[in-house]
């Protein structure tokens, strides 16, 4: 039976990852930090065996990987908040940057063959975006990170391509786009889904506060980003980077509408200026036809079912 190692199994990526890879008949093994995933980590016990890691930790990535010998590792356990990583850069770093040396450190040591895949992220195109023309944004764009959050991001992906580079181990690094959906907190769809959930339980008045609705993103069902991932790790060329998205675009306030759409409750709409960000790029998406070519992945879900699903599961907690 073969082996996966996930760190960050219970963050929402790695979670529907966990989930995906058990349903495929594989042996899952993954890692926990934050005390907010406990019952993530709590369901994810059911199906998989899950450890309490810091990445940070050299010695505790270490030992973990010795014990478990897995033929595929995704490296998803990140500091994930550009906002946050404003406030903590050095923790975003040190976890981040540190966290994926450690790993491929571990692999370099106990000679393993593993498939390393790292999550990588479109932060590190940043400035790339500002400019529309620059859209769908390829590999070969150049990284322009605008916060420590994407500069770790950039540090995380070179030192995959080097560890490859010069010790032959297998990295694949994928640049993911907005993936929301299930499970998700903290982005806009998840925050506009959260209040309709609360508006329908009596909990804040039937107004959604919003941010900038003018921009467009490329969004892709968490459950889609997790296909697409345990793809790049059977069929990707090592040590190459690839854009992993839905290749589909939205405009924020079509997004919104779907959401509103959904409720239960008639719903009014008000700007919150602490919600409006000084610098907000007018357009993210991507070029995915270099994995597209090498995988043959498609997302499957559409935005509908992803909102739909994301709004029931608020509805619940």
């Amino acid at each position: 039976m073969e082996k996966v190692f996930i760190t960050g199994m219970t963050g929402f990526i790695g979670a529907h990852l966990a989930r995906l890879c058990h349903s495929r008949g594989m042996e899952v093994h993954g890692t926990t930090f934050s005390k907010e995933e406990q019952a993530v980590a709590e369901e994810l016990g059911n199906i998989s065996k899950v450890y309490y890691c810091d990445v940070r930790d050299r010695k505790s990535v270490e030992s973990l990987i010795g014990k478990i010998f897995p033929q595929k590792i995704f490296h998803l356990a990140a500091q994930s908040f550009p906002t946050v990583s404003w406030e903590q850069p050095a923790e975003t770093i040190e976890t981040n940057v540190v966290g994926t040396v450690n790993v491929f450190e571990a692999v370099k040591k106990l000679k393993l063959d593993s498939v390393i895949v790292v999550a990588c992220s479109s932060a590190e195109y940043g400035q790339i975006f500002f400019d529309p023309k620059n859209c769908p944004v390829s590999e070969e764009m150049p990284l322009l990170p605008l916060h420590p959050y994407g500069v770790s991001k950039v540090a995380q992906d070179l030192l995959a391509y080097q560890y490859f580079k010069n010790f032959g181990i297998k990295s694949v690094r994928c640049r993911i786009f907005n993936t929301t959906g299930p499970g998700k907190t903290k982005d806009a769809s998840a925050d506009w889904a959260l209040q309709i959930a609360k508006i329908e339980a009596g909990l804040q008045k039937p107004e959604i506060f919003v941010g900038n609705l003018k921009t467009f993103r490329d969004i892709t069902d968490g459950r889609d980003m997790a296909a697409a991932l345990l793809a790049a790790s059977e069929k990707c060329k090592h040590g190459e980077v690839y854009n992993l998205s839905s290749s589909k675009t939205y405009e924020m306030k079509d997004v919104l509408g779907k959401l509103v759409n959904l409720s239960k409750e008639k719903i009014s709409i008000r700007v919150d200026e602490k919600r409006l960000r000084p610098n907000d790029e007018p357009i993210i998406s991507a070029d995915t036809k270099k994995f597209i070519s090498a995988t043959g992945w498609q997302a499957k879900i559409p935005i509908e079912k992803t909102l739909e699903d994301m709004l029931n599961w608020f509805r619940k907690i």
